[in-house]
């Protein structure tokens, strides 16, 4: 994903070439939305060389969002249904729920962690807004989390036709709050990899602790199994995030065992929409307050 120095001249005005004032937190925040939605453009501009990018770099190019989520759904169906031999009507489905969300997320972060660093000669030649880079990348995962709704729509057609139900309207709702968690953590990663290069490596080992410690492979059952014996660490499973997004997503697409739709989480939604745009907001204001030593220290 490349912006060429003419492109990003003529989006950046001559009162963003000067660092010497800087304004407070409520002046940064407000700086980044006005700087994003006036480069909006250009944001559109790198979401498609972010996606021709991608689909250019293997054969089948972005079929992949079609096939990974599927092949990851066919592992833990196998890990799970035959190797640990448990149980779960239309199994396959209630993974596959889970892991599309997920994707979407992880990918997102790995794409943000390297959006500023990745453009490092541009950053020390020429002054644009930063922000709009990991912008630009979480904006991308939309369109990739839509490749991955033809599988699912295809599961639910070809083999689980019973389950389709009208709530599966709501999968955008539950995807903008999840969308507003993964703009804002994509933030916090793509300003602290500059510093720390060694957040790539960690953030892989972090996230996939984080995707078992969610109910993704199990159901919340499981969690409240586990709060009889071990109550606080069932109540910090369930103040992840993922607990809700999963949980909602889960059950708009698979519902309950025996094939009743349900309604997302909307309580838990809602609190975790005002969470995450509390987090947007600070992550916001890092992001801002790290900008100016960009192109210093890279």
């Amino acid at each position: 994903m490349d912006i060429s120095r003419e492109d990003a001249t003529r989006e950046a005005p001559a009162s963003l070439r000067s660092t010497a004032l800087r304004p407070g937190p409520v002046g940064l925040v407000t700086e980044a939305i006005r700087e994003t939605w006036s480069r909006r453009r250009l944001i559109r501009y790198l979401v498609q060389a972010d996606l021709k990018k991608k689909g250019s770099d293997t054969v089948l190019g972005n079929i992949w969002w079609v096939l990974d989520p599927l092949l990851q759904m066919v592992v833990y169906v196998i890990l799970v249904s035959i190797i640990f031999q448990r149980t779960t009507p239309d199994y396959p489905l209630f993974i596959f729920a889970a892991i599309l969300p997920w994707k979407w997320f992880t990918s997102s972060v790995y794409d943000a962690i390297t959006s500023v660093v990745g453009q490092e000669r541009l950053i020390k030649q020429i002054q644009f807004p930063k922000i709009i880079l990991p912008t630009a990348t979480t904006f991308a995962g939309i369109a990739n989390f839509a490749f991955g709704l033809i599988p699912l729509a295809g599961l639910l057609v070809f083999f689980y036709s019973d389950r389709i139900s009208a709530y599966l309207v709501l999968i955008p709702v539950i995807a903008f709050v999840q969308f507003v968690f993964t703009l804002a953590f994509s933030y916090v990663v793509a300003g602290i990899n500059v510093f720390f290069r060694d957040i790539a490596n960690v953030s892989r080992h972090a996230l996939r602790l984080w995707f078992y410690l969610s109910p993704a492979l199990y159901s919340s059952a499981a969690i409240d199994a586990l709060g009889e014996k071990a109550p606080v660490v069932a109540q910090l499973m369930r103040i992840n995030p993922f607990y809700t997004f999963f949980e909602s997503y889960r059950n708009v697409i698979y519902g309950t065992p025996e094939g009743a739709p349900l309604m997302p989480l909307w309580r838990d939604l809602a609190i975790w929409l005002v969470i995450s745009t509390v987090f947007l907001a600070l992550a916001t204001l890092f992001f801002k307050r790290l900008e100016p030593a960009f192109a210093k220290v890279l």
